[in-house]
């Protein structure tokens, strides 16, 4: 280690709609120091995800704004290069789930996982064996209770959470139809990653197509985005459908108040509605490690990562991710 700062993307601005390069400022800090049980890790790799766009914004959400100055919210994999603390030594590799946009981080072991290469490449553990896939395993198995004879529908369909969705639903044996934007987009998660089918939101035809593809109703849609996909989903669900909300990404950057969906099909077709996080389910985060690995292991999940390199390229990934410009996880590599 022979760096004696830490560079840093911290929050200079609260984003009014899509962010901007300008809302960033890229600053150098010291090294923080290692105490007792304490490590100091150096990234290698960060990844982006939507849930740090909510963080930026100052109104109601499920967690503490990023105030401004602080370096912005992320999940980062890196290795340790300096310990005080008993359980983890310099070499192993972790991912850190509030790593943030830096090139170090300390950390008191709290957010941390220690990556078994052995089970899957490194940055996997950031994408469908971390966070991204531990999402959409715990809403399938936990707020959807999905069996095999369900049908799905997932929205988001190529990016990370809603391609790992789509694929363990199909490891169990459900039917599966996506949706996503534009036919490049829909060929990849039809043709490489072999949803039964998948659908382009922004085709004129969208809703026809998806009543057709959906027959009797979807049994369960996991929702990534909200706004008109999600309305349009609402009528195609089967009776007594369940509906996954794991994200709202086509309203993240809204600046008026959303007006929402017509409550009438939720009421016609009895559905149920729920939104979840993830860190509420931690109970199965065992299950979740022993499914995926060995669902990785047989080839049922496809491993579909986006990576940007140099660290400087922080902001503009994001930007990027958050107008669907990404395939899959959304990954920088910094060293």
């Amino acid at each position: 280690m022979c760096e004696t700062f830490n560079t840093q993307f911290v929050l200079a601005a609260r984003p009014v709609g899509l962010p901007k390069i300008e809302d960033f400022k890229l600053i150098r800090t010291p090294l923080p120091r290692v105490e007792a049980n304490t490590f100091l890790v150096r990234n290698t790799m960060i990844g982006l995800a939507p849930a740090s766009r909510i963080r930026m914004s100052e109104g109601p959400s499920y967690t503490t704004p990023t105030p401004l100055g602080d370096v912005v919210y992320s999940q980062s994999l890196g290795e340790v290069v300096e310990s005080a603390h008993e359980a983890y030594a310099p070499g192993d590799l972790v991912v850190l789930t509030d790593g943030g946009w830096q090139t170090y981080v300390l950390s008191d072991g709290s957010s941390a996982q220690k990556v078994d290469t052995t089970i899957a490449p490194a940055s996997v553990w950031l994408g469908v064996m971390g966070v991204s896939g531990f999402t959409a395993y715990a809403g399938l198995m936990k707020i959807a209770s999905l069996k095999p004879t369900d049908s799905l529908l997932v929205s988001a369909a190529s990016g990370a959470v809603g391609s790992s969705a789509g694929q363990i639903a199909k490891a169990i044996g459900c039917r599966v139809v996506g949706i996503a934007g534009g036919q490049q987009k829909v060929a990849h998660v039809r043709d490489t990653l072999g949803f039964h089918d998948c659908l382009d939101y922004r085709s004129d035809t969208f809703a026809d197509e998806l009543h057709t593809l959906g027959g009797d109703g979807f049994d369960v849609y996991f929702d990534n985005v909200g706004g008109p996909v999600r309305d349009a989903a609402l009528t195609a669900m089967a009776n007594f459908g369940r509906i996954v909300v794991c994200g709202l990404i086509s309203e993240y950057n809204n600046t008026g108040k959303a007006t929402g969906p017509g409550w009438m099909p939720i009421l016609t077709k009895r559905l149920s509605v729920q939104g979840f996080l993830m860190r509420d389910h931690m109970d199965i985060r065992e299950a979740f490690y022993r499914d995926m690995s060995a669902w990785i292991r047989s080839g049922k999940i496809k491993v579909l990562e986006d990576i940007v390199e140099g660290f400087d390229s922080l902001p503009i990934a994001f930007i990027n991710m958050l107008t669907g410009k990404n395939f899959g996880k959304t990954l920088v590599r910094i060293g």
